[in-house]
């Protein structure tokens, strides 16, 4: 029914926010089972980060094929095979700490899968988005990652402790079959009508793959004229600045995020020897926090834009370097705060206002590239990827490295180093992003 009243636009939108809010569900869910799991059987904190980071092998592996994908033969499609591919493993996989070579193998098939996502999404939204909603838009359909993170932390530790871990496993293939059956019923390509006015904007149907060569017309004197598969500009893309702005960005927000959406658990437990299932809805409160912020960064900077109180190009560059500059302060703060309020608020100031900064880097893949959105937002998420390979497995000995040295993990100093490398790395990204980033459209 509500396919039908929306605007299609919308429809699309909204079923990208379900889209990531589920795709987290799954990270949060698996971090979480595994978490539980693991401390049960006595695995040991390099190990557990390990397992935890091999998830990104699989996704950094996909993001750029994702975004070629997505350009060849459209989004929709990726999509949909994506959801059902990650579905499937996590339906038929068994959470066992000590079978890890299956849990290994299942892990890179999830991220594999997964990595197609967000650059299919990003050509799904240049195709259908105008530029003066992009923001909002795109920053609804991020939020919904943290808006599944956060149901993720106050839903599942009580599912793992009345059901048991591995029906995490069967409620996220659950979840990702009935958003594939959603997406497949009400998901559709614009039309291949004539629209000059989305052309010249940069949306629409220009966008959209093109099959060989293929007759557009063209509101040129009634002629029609044969317009030829652009190819792919791989060297400019790789050289340009301006994407590198984004990627350096791209980098350090999913560094931060990730090692706290896989740490924070063991933060709560080891670090602050609290409950998680005692903790009530306090523990969910950084990524709703993030769900909040991200849709305010968006109206924010569409407001900016449409009002033309700030160029775009200045626009991107103020929302990002507010957010990660807060963000930097309150990650070098937390392991200060030594009470679960305080941890709680910090945790949330800091991925709040990262949020915040996605309004900034996230949205200038449509920015400098519509037509290539995809394809520039899987290099800048391989980039992403990496950061989640190299934090999460980092922090795992870190902290190992802490106990090899007699220091408690309920320990402030045991903490320290991870939360302070992703607070360097904010100030740093912060200052590329002034220097080198732009709104401007760079690539035709």
């Amino acid at each position: 029914m509500w396919g039908q009243k929306l605007p299609k636009r919308y429809v699309i939108v909204l079923l990208t926010f379900i889209c990531t809010c589920v795709c987290y569900i799954e990270r949060v869910g698996f971090s979480i089972a595994y978490t539980f799991a693991a401390d049960a059987a006595g695995v040991n904190q390099s190990s557990k980060g390990m397992i935890l980071s091999t998830f990104y092998y699989g996704y950094a592996c996909s993001q750029v094929p994702g975004g070629w994908a997505a350009q060849k033969i459209g989004g929709r499609r990726v999509l949909l095979l994506s959801f059902v591919l990650w579905s499937l493993t996590c339906a038929l996989v068994p959470l066992d700490p000590n079978r890890v070579t299956v849990l290994v193998i299942a892990r890179l098939l999830v991220g594999v899968a997964q990595g197609f996502i967000f650059p299919s999404i990003h050509t799904v939204l240049a195709q259908w988005v105008p530029p003066h909603e992009r923001s909002r838009s795109v920053s609804l359909t991020t939020s919904g990652m943290y808006f599944g993170a956060a149901v993720g932390m106050f839903v599942l530790p009580s599912l793992v402790k009345f059901r048991g871990p591995q029906s995490i496993f069967l409620a996220e293939a659950t979840l990702g079959a009935m958003w594939a059956l959603l997406w497949y019923k009400y998901a559709s390509d614009p039309p291949r009508a004539e629209h000059p006015k989305a052309t010249a904007a940069g949306f629409g149907e220009s966008l959209l793959p093109m099959r060989g060569s293929e007759k557009l017309k063209v509101e040129n004197g009634g002629h029609s004229h044969t317009v030829r598969s652009a190819q792919i500009p791989w060297k400019r893309i790789i050289l340009s600045l301006p994407v590198w702005a984004i990627v350096v960005n791209n980098f350090t927000f999913h560094y931060a995020l990730y090692v706290l959406m896989n740490w924070l658990p063991t933060y709560f437990e080891q670090g602050l020897q609290l409950s998680l299932q005692k903790m009530g809805s306090s523990k969910m409160m950084p990524y709703l926090n993030m769900f909040v912020f991200s849709n305010i960064g968006g109206v924010i900077a569409d407001h900016l834009i449409t009002a033309r109180i700030l160029s775009v190009t200045k626009t991107r560059k103020v929302l990002n370097t507010v957010g990660f500059v807060v963000a930097s302060f309150a990650l070098m703060a937390l392991p200060l705060f030594r009470t679960s309020g305080g941890a709680v608020f910090c945790s949330s100031l800091a991925l709040g206002f990262l949020a915040l900064g996605r309004a900034g880097f996230a949205v200038n893949h449509m920015d400098v590239a519509p037509r290539y959105a995809g394809i520039v937002m899987g290099v800048s998420n391989t980039a992403g990827t990496l950061a989640g390979i190299v934090g999460v497995d980092l922090t795992g000995r870190l902290l190992e490295a802490a106990k090899t040295a007699h220091l408690d993990l309920s320990s402030p100093e045991s903490w320290r180093a991870v939360f302070f490398i992703p607070g360097l790395l904010c100030f740093f990204s912060s200052f590329v992003f002034i220097l080198f980033s732009t709104g401007e459209r760079i690539f035709d």
